[in-house]
């Protein structure tokens, strides 16, 4: 058993892959401020501390008191499509908070860091996405993950810090924030549905992404400390078909047991096709078989049912309204 920080535990993915780190044995501290997570994804046997890894004096403490022998960062705000107009509180975020991190980690001794980036890296690079792709991120989101990225790289070279890099992509499942209207597509659609409202989509629907069940995801990167091979390495991990946002909207309103009506929104700047390859994790984790898009939908869209709809709040200090999508200026 081993000592472990994992932030954003309270969130979506993190809460599941603290499930999954008390699952193997390890003694797990969660650091979470709240701000996109809830205090009841918290596994009952997880340690709970309320703040944010911005806060450089609270992670030096935490650090010096509990000596954590490895760290999971997932804490971030993943709002890629609005990362362009919320560039101070990305990298601040983002990157900042990474790097409060990585001191306190280095000093304490910390043997690995598991980071989860993401495929925003990768851009408009043409699918699917390798890890041996050069990363080439157009949004303020993927620059700060790639930033964290080549600074766990420098900090190996020079500290001897170990890490692991995950790159997941559109992860769903129970516990996802449905009320976020910036983020996370399927829980956007799922709380739509609840209140009786049209799925909205940005442009004509024809974007493709590989939808990932967060128990197919979640699992993996917590075994990654105690699988070594797996250190100083990056992997890809998620769904391997990609479905268009149209196909996603339909699947999404059966498994919620309505009619699709959808509304088309104009177009905003995205990536337009994104899935990736996952051969190097494979290789390293093993193949294992993957829940599909229905079935996951159906366990999400039950958890959904039992849990009602969420309030979609507008995101309180955008920075740049110029160009904000017509759809994100109302409340």
């Amino acid at each position: 058993m081993s000592r472990v920080l994992v932030t954003g535990g309270a969130g979506f993915i993190g809460s599941h892959v603290a499930d999954a780190l008390i699952a193997r044995g390890h003694d797990v501290t969660i650091l979470d401020d709240l701000s996109g997570g809830f205090r009841e994804n918290v596994p009952a046997a997880a340690v709970f501390v309320s703040g944010s890894v911005v806060d450089h004096a609270l992670v030096d403490r935490l650090f010096a008191e509990h000596r954590f022998e490895h760290v999971y960062h997932l804490a971030a705000y993943a709002a890629e499509g609005l990362s362009h107009f919320i560039k101070r509180f990305n990298y601040m975020n983002n990157v900042i908070g990474s790097m409060n991190l990585l001191n306190a980690a280095i000093n304490s001794g910390v043997q690995a860091f598991v980071f989860t980036s993401s495929i925003a890296v990768y851009g408009s690079t043409s699918p699917p996405m390798s890890e041996d792709d050069l990363p080439a991120p157009e949004d303020s989101y993927g620059i700060a993950k790639y930033s964290v990225e080549m600074e766990l790289r420098a900090c190996r070279d020079l500290f001897g810090l170990n890490y692991v890099i995950f790159r997941p992509h559109n992860v769903f499942g129970p516990r996802q924030n449905i009320g976020d209207r910036y983020r996370n597509v399927v829980g956007i659609f799922m709380n739509q549905i609840l209140q009786g409202q049209p799925m909205t989509i940005f442009g004509d629907g024809t974007q493709t992404r590989a939808f990932s069940y967060v128990d197919d995801v979640a699992p993996m990167i917590a075994e990654a400390i105690d699988l070594p091979q797996s250190w100083n390495q990056t992997f890809n991990v998620g769904a391997d078909q990609p479905y268009s946002l149209l196909e996603l909207a339909k699947a999404v309103a059966a498994a919620m047991g309505v009619e699709p009506r959808i509304r088309h929104l104009e177009p905003r700047h995205e990536v337009q096709h994104a899935h990736s390859s996952h051969d190097k994790a494979h290789g390293v984790f093993g193949i294992r078989p993957q829940t599909t898009l229905e079935a996951g939908l159906a366990r999400m869209a039950a958890w959904v049912r039992a849990h009602g709809a969420r309030s979609s709040a507008r995101f309180e200090g955008i920075e740049i309204t110029r160009e904000l999508p017509a759809a994100w200026q109302t409340r």
